[in-house]
């Protein structure tokens, strides 16, 4: 018996709102939709797919598990995003990589490639 991850699912607070940062930020095609779900994917089918579900409750607490994105243009990227509406945690200029927060404040790492 094997698994593979096929998918992440984020918890959203704003359906809409969340799916448009995530393509944004990723690139990534709107696959399909159901009530209270969107499903993207990498157009080149190159990635794990990424879902965005609407919850009613806010974050609370650390991320027990997060993203880590990688780039080859760390300082661009993360301005970048900040733009579509992340916001700035932490940075770790010496190992290359900065903690940001999706507008749920879902945290995920920008990573120097």
């Amino acid at each position: 018996m094997s698994v593979s991850i096929g998918n992440i699912c984020i918890d959203t607070n704003d359906l809409a709102g969340g799916t448009a940062f995530w393509q944004a930020v990723t690139g990534y095609q709107v696959a399909s939709s159901d009530e209270g779900t969107t499903y993207l994917e990498d157009s080149g089918k190159r990635g794990v797919g990424l879902s965005l579900q609407a919850v009613p409750e806010g974050r609370e607490g650390k991320n027990r598990l997060h993203l880590d994105l990688f780039t080859d243009d760390l300082a661009g990227e993360v301005d970048r995003i900040r733009a579509l509406g992340a916001t700035e945690v932490q940075r770790f200029d010496a190992d290359g990589w900065v903690v940001l927060a999706d507008p749920d404040g879902n945290r995920f790492c920008v990573v120097a490639a």
